[in-house]
């Protein structure tokens, strides 16, 4: 089995460098062929909102609407249950193939046999 990896971002706009640095990590790791499950927690719950990632600016870094396009084109990409409910976000309100999965969720995917978790 491939190693794969489980990012948890937990910043959005309020840190930027650090969102766009987990995107970045999660969008390469798949065109490298890495099997990557993207969780959106915190401030970054947001960007799994229909048109809140084209929002998001940071110089000299890509779009994070391309890099969170790239994902869902290849990995998974989940809002953490708590998170969604403190928004008030709900399933029917995030972008299509975007699902909301809780912690137990979570710890499963990343004590999975050559998972690799990364916390932003």
């Amino acid at each position: 089995m491939a190693r794969s990896l489980v990012i948890k971002v937990t910043a959005g706009a309020d840190a930027p460098e650090r969102c766009n640095q987990a995107f970045t990590v999660a969008a390469a790791a798949l065109a490298s062929g890495v099997p990557v499950s993207l969780w959106l927690t915190g401030e970054s719950s947001w960007f799994g909102l229909p048109g809140r990632a084209k929002e998001f600016n940071l110089a000299h870094a890509a779009p994070l609407t391309d890099l969170l396009d790239a994902v869902l084109a290849g990995g998974r990409v989940t809002v953490c249950t708590q998170c969604a409910a403190r928004r008030e976000i709900t399933a029917d309100d995030l972008i299509s193939g975007i699902r909301i999965a809780g912690a137990s969720t979570f710890v499963e995917e990343a004590v999975a046999e050559g998972a690799q978790a990364l916390v932003y």
